[in-house]
C-alpha cells in the first residue's frame, strides 16, 4: 500500500509539472492573433485615448496587433456585456470606468450579464477625481463656505451633471447624504454642456471630471472647490478632498481592464505584467497628467477588492437616495 501512495505521488507531481510547463508555455506563446480591447464608448473620449495609447505599447511589446472596438451604449454595458459573452482566449478584453460600478446596481433589470461573475479582473489602470466646481458669481471660496450656503434657509443650488446615473449624478447624491443639504439635479447629456452650464450661470456648480474642467480652470472661468478622489489629485494638488471634510464622500473616475471570466490567469498575469511596463512610459504618464489621472497599475486581485466595494457602495446609496436613471 505504501508503495502504492508513493506512486500515486509522484504522478501526481508529474502532471502537476506538466500543467505548469503547458500553462507556462500558453503564456509565452500569447497572443497567437489579434486582440480585441473593448472600449464601451464613444471614440475621442478619455477611455478611448488611454485604449489606443495602451493598445499601441501592447502591439510594439508582444508583436501581435492589439485593436481598439468601440462599442458604446446603454452607459457602457452594451460593449462590458460583449466581453462578458466573448470566449474566454485571452483574445477579448474590456477597457472601462467606474460606470460600471454604478450600472451594476442601477441598470441591474435591464442587465443580462453579471458584472461581478461574468468579467475577470486584469489592473486598475488609475485614479481620476471629480472636481467640485462652482461658478464664479458664487459668494463661497471653499467647501464649507459653500455647504453653508446651500444650507441656508431661502438658497437653492442647482447642481448640474453628465446625465442621470453617471458619477457626476452620483456625487450630488453623495453630497446631499453627506451634509444634509438639498440641492437640485440637473440633467445634461454629457461633459461639455454640464460644464457650459456653470460657466453660464445657468447652473450653480458640478462634480466634473478633472480632464473636462482643467481648461474652465486655467482660464479662470470657473472655481475649483475640492476633488473627490481619497488622495488629494497631482493635477490640482492645492485642493482639499472631500473625504478630509465629509469622512467617506469618496468617488473615483477610475479606468480599469478586465477579460472575460474563466480567461487563463497565466495570460492575466502576463498582461498585467506588460500594463507595468506601458504605464511608465512618458506617453502613458504625460496622457495621465493630462486626464487629471494618477498611475495604479494594480495586481487582478486588488481590482477585484475595489470593484466589490465600488458595487457596495453605489447600491447602498442608490437605496437611501432612491436614485433612478429618470430622476
Amino acid at each position: 500500500m505504501n508503495v502504492f501512495l508513493q506512486y500515486c505521488r509522484v504522478v501526481f507531481v508529474a502532471f502537476a509539472v506538466l500543467g505548469l510547463t503547458v500553462q507556462g508555455a500558453l503564456a509565452q506563446g500569447w497572443p497567437t492573433r489579434s486582440v480585441r480591447i473593448i472600449v464601451p464608448f464613444e471614440p475621442g473620449g478619455g477611455t478611448d485615448i488611454q485604449g489606443r495609447l495602451l493598445s499601441k505599447k501592447f502591439t510594439e511589446s508582444l508583436g501581435q496587433t492589439f485593436i481598439i472596438e468601440n462599442r458604446a451604449g446603454a452607459s457602457g454595458l452594451i460593449g462590458a456585456e460583449l466581453v462578458a459573452r466573448a470566449p474566454a482566449d485571452g483574445l477579448t478584453f474590456l477597457m472601462t470606468t467606474a460606470s460600471l460600478s454604478v450600472a451594476t446596481t442601477l441598470y441591474k433589470s435591464r442587465m443580462k450579464f453579471d458584472p461581478v461573475k461574468d468579467l475577470q479582473s486584469v489592473s486598475w489602470l488609475s485614479s481620476v477625481p471629480l472636481v467640485l466646481t462652482v461658478k464664479l458669481g458664487l459668494p463661497v471660496r471653499d467647501v464649507k463656505e459653500f455647504i453653508a450656503f446651500a444650507k441656508k434657509p431661502g438658497n437653492t443650488l442647482n447642481a448640474a451633471s453628465n446625465g442621470p446615473g453617471t458619477t457626476s449624478h452620483l456625487a450630488i447624491e453623495f453630497l446631499n447624504q453627506a451634509t444634509g443639504a438639498n440641492v437640485t439635479h440637473v440633467p445634461y447629456k454629457g461633459g461639455g454642456p454640464a460644464s457650459a452650464s456653470v460657466l453660464s450661470g445657468e447652473t450653480d456648480f458640478v462634480f466634473q471630471t478633472a480632464v473636462a474642467i482643467q481648461p474652465h480652470v486655467r482660464s479662470g472661468k470657473v472655481r475649483p472647490l475640492a476633488v473627490t478622489t481619497a488622495k488629494q489629485s497631482s493635477a490640482f494638488p492645492a485642493l482639499p478632498t472631500m473625504n478630509s471634510i465629509f469622512p467617506g464622500f469618496v468617488l473615483d473616475n477610475w479606468y480599469s481592464i478586465f477579460a472575460p471570466a474563466g480567461t487563463p490567469q497565466e495570460i492575466v498575469t502576463r498582461l498585467h505584467a506588460e500594463i507595468l511596463k506601458a504605464i511608465k512610459s512618458d506617453e502613458i504618464r504625460n496622457f495621465m497628467a493630462s486626464e487629471g489621472a494618477d498611475p495604479v497599475a494594480s495586481t487582478p486581485e486588488q481590482l477585484t477588492s475595489m470593484f466589490d466595494d465600488e458595487i457596495k457602495k453605489y447600491a447602498k446609496l442608490i437605496k437611501e437616495r432612491n436614485v433612478t436613471v429618470d430622476k
